[in-house]
């Protein structure tokens, strides 16, 4: 991680601009889950993992409440996690199949996963406000990974909020539908490819697969030119 990133994070976890997201964080650290009751909690503002060269870019809107707001890093620790990387494995992008905890020794190749707001809001609803207050540090990371070449957005929630943000940010009007699988060029020559979540309620009624998942991933490492 470079300096660069060293100093964004540090400035994400320590930011307060909106008080009811930091108070349901803390709310959740204190009110913890049975299966976690003897954890210590995060409970603060969860900041992206993985390298600042990274050509890839997993994009969520939030961390979860008893995924990443638990353990301090985006898709960890939850049943979203466990399938979204026993696909990124089997894709060749994680040295894991796992995203347990911050010292699980998980690595990425030349990806990075970050959610658009980095704090759990109530009722995974968050306001204008707080989508307005955490857009400048998403701009940060994008102006950080010098090298991003795709962006994967995974739920509809997520893809159309990195969309809104670029037509906020950059001279961009197109109109985008989310589609699992389709690929989109965002200003920069980004692509963005609409991948559907990997929460329980889609793998289990299949509306997602392992095959769709993994399948899609390698597009975007094709798409990325990363190497296996």
């Amino acid at each position: 991680m470079n300096i660069k990133f060293k100093k964004l994070n540090k400035t994400i976890i320590n930011c307060h601009e909106c008080p009811r997201l930091i108070d349901f964080s803390k709310k959740i650290s204190t009110e913890k889950r049975k299966q976690n009751i003897n954890e210590t909690y995060w409970g603060k503002p969860v900041v992206g993992f993985g390298q600042s060269s990274s050509k890839l870019l997993i994009l969520g809107l939030a961390p979860a409440a008893h995924g990443g707001t638990r353990t301090g890093r985006p898709f960890t620790g939850d049943k979203s996690s466990d399938f979204l990387f026993r696909c990124l494995h089997k894709a060749k992008i994680s040295n894991h199949p796992y995203s347990i905890n911050l010292k699980d020794g998980l690595e990425l190749k030349s990806t990075y996963i970050t959610n658009i707001l980095k704090c759990v809001p109530p009722g995974d609803k968050p306001n204008k406000e707080e989508l307005n207050n955490c857009s400048k540090y998403f701009s940060s990371e994008l102006s950080n990974l010098i090298s991003l070449k795709t962006i994967v957005a995974l739920g509809k929630v997520a893809f159309d909020n990195c969309v809104k943000f670029y037509k906020k940010n950059y001279n961009f009007s197109k109109k985008l539908k989310f589609v699992h699988g389709k690929t989109y060029k965002l200003p920069n020559n980004i692509n963005l490819i609409s991948c559907y979540h990997p929460s329980p309620r889609n793998v289990n009624t299949k509306v997602i697969s392992e095959k769709m998942m993994i399948r899609l991933f390698k597009k975007a490492k094709k798409m990325s030119a990363i190497k296996s």
